[in-house]
């Protein structure tokens, strides 16, 4: 695996592990970094496909466009565009006042990257 790549990865699981450990918090709700930090996840598990498969990265927070750079080389991947149009949507919603989220839209945001780092780590070669 290239070192980028596991850069990426490193960064997505920190992502991913932040916002879970977040959402176990009582006393402060985290909702809004939960579903942040699960968007992010995401995005940077797809672009360390994107890398390892020595694609181009677009700059872009958008899920469904990373997604549909990554369906020439995994088509299965088409399940996850429903998880992944939900999450982009965290990249900016809920970092403004405005909007917030509350505790179905992050535990919504948990399941939703789980899948998609699922499927990321398994096509890298990596425990899930």
């Amino acid at each position: 695996m290239k070192q980028s790549t596991r850069e990426w990865i490193q960064k997505a699981e920190l992502d991913f592990q932040g916002a879970r450990a977040l959402s176990l918090r009582r006393k402060v709700r985290f909702h809004d970094l939960v579903c942040f930090h699960c968007q992010q996840s995401a995005e940077k598990y797809l672009k360390a496909r994107l890398e390892e498969a020595g694609c181009r990265i677009p700059r872009t927070h958008d899920l469904g466009d990373l997604l549909d750079h990554l369906l020439p080389l995994e088509p299965l991947w088409a399940a996850l565009r429903p998880a992944l149009d939900a999450l982009s949507d965290y990249a900016v919603d809920f970092r403004y006042p405005g909007n917030a989220a509350n505790a179905r839209d992050a535990k919504t945001a948990i399941q939703n990257a789980k899948a998609a780092r699922q499927e990321a780590r398994l096509a890298l070669g990596l425990k899930v």
